[in-house]
């Protein structure tokens, strides 16, 4: 972990309700005035006390001598550096060190807009939730940003839903925040310490069994972003195989059953036509396939439903046996004349579409009966259920 190397603050909040971090990096130009711009609005128009966080990231500019001015000047306003670069590795460190209820994190560029604040918080207030996000890939969110972005973001997270089976509808926005007791429950479980941390937060808050709320945010792009696309998504990808154990597991057993298949149907096709030799195949296949995925891909051997699991197997051989054999009757009709080995590379073609769907389907049936390969993190008073008691900002109750 990195070495905190200096936090200062004049009169911090006593004992706020939230605790908002800020990491930030060579970020001279944009923070003085994000900073007043939040505290502005956090003193008159949020009815809770809350505190921001700057957490300077090693950089080499006037980024921390700005930080700590703000930190003395401003009441509610703390400022923390840490000698090692990461947003992940901010975030963690401002959390972990923070006696709020509610923990929060925006990017220094406040893209988002304020007014979403509240709305993200107050179900962590109630007891409601675990862990709120911001999104703008829901209904009611409003979004200005160029169709490049647009398109890698939703490209990303639909990636994450097949990969990882995210429920979540946008893990990126630089807008989340959790209930304390739960983020230090998360936070372990959390590796990446740069921008895949957003990602692997919330995967490990839906693996832990925690509620998570996402909330429509107005958002703004940053034209003037310095984050390197390419080196975060490169980023992203290897924090994405790290995580698809089940991904890993599934596609290995699949080479098998591949292998398998091809070495069944290569030999009952010398003694039977394609059609009876591809369903024999498939049928063997796809019962060794069931039982080697619910053992080591999902990790049910024991969740008492076998018999569920298995049907659900012969559902998906059902699909890979159609798709075969509508792929048997289309080499025969394009190509009458096509060799074996045509038909054997055809097959197999037609079998990674349906090994595809088998992993999705068998994923839906599966892994809810039996979430072992998880930890979960238990409901206890301070990070479930029990609502937050706040106390109204002062300043905004004179405000009013």
């Amino acid at each position: 972990m990195a070495q905190v190397l200096a936090v200062v603050a004049s009169s911090p909040v006593v004992a706020p309700l939230l605790d908002i971090a800020i990491p930030v990096y060579n970020e001279e130009r944009d923070l003085e005035r994000s900073v007043r711009r939040l505290r502005r609005y956090l003193d008159h128009q949020f009815p809770f006390e809350a505190r921001i966080t700057v957490v300077d990231n090693a950089s080499t500019d006037a980024t921390w001598v700005i930080a700590q001015r703000l930190a003395l000047e401003l009441d509610g306003v703390r400022a923390m550096r840490l000698e090692e670069k990461g947003r992940g590795r901010a975030v963690r460190h401002a959390w972990l060190g923070s006696g709020a209820a509610i923990v929060a994190y925006m990017d220094v560029d406040l893209s988002t807009d304020l007014d979403g604040l509240l709305p993200l918080v107050a179900p962590l207030i109630s007891g409601h939730s675990d862990v709120a996000i911001g999104s703008r890939l829901v209904h009611g969110a409003r979004v200005n940003r160029g169709p490049k972005r647009e398109v890698i973001s939703r490209g990303y997270n639909l990636l994450l839903h097949v990969v990882l089976g995210t429920q979540v509808r946008d893990a990126q926005c630089g807008f989340k925040a959790a209930r304390a007791g739960a983020a230090r429950r998360l936070l372990p479980l959390v590796d990446n310490q740069e921008w895949f941390f957003d990602t692997e937060l919330l995967v490990q808050a839906q693996r832990a069994g925690l509620r998570i709320y996402e909330v429509p945010v107005d958002w703004t792009d940053d034209p003037d972003s310095r984050v390197d696309v390419m080196a975060t998504a490169i980023e992203d990808l290897r924090g994405v195989w790290r995580l698809s154990r089940q991904l890993r597991s599934f596609a290995a057993i699949g080479i098998l059953s591949t292998l398998a298949y091809i070495a069944c149907y290569s030999a009952l096709r010398l003694a039977v036509p394609a059609t009876i030799a591809n369903a024999l195949s498939l049928v063997l296949t796809a019962i060794g396939n069931t039982a080697a995925n619910r053992r080591f891909t999902f990790l049910a051997q024991r969740n008492g439903a076998a018999r569920r699991d298995h049907l659900g197997g012969l559902a998906a051989f059902g699909i890979a046996l159609a798709l075969t054999t509508f792929t048997i009757a289309a080499v025969h009709l394009v190509a009458p004349g096509a060799s074996r080995m045509f038909e054997l590379i055809a097959l197999v073609l037609a079998n990674l579409v349906a090994t595809t769907v088998r992993f999705l389907l068998l994923r839906a049936w599966i892994t809810p009966a039996s979430r072992g390969g998880y930890r979960r993190i238990e409901s206890t008073p301070d990070s479930r259920v029990e609502p937050v008691v706040p106390t109204i900002s002062r300043r905004a109750s004179e405000s009013q």
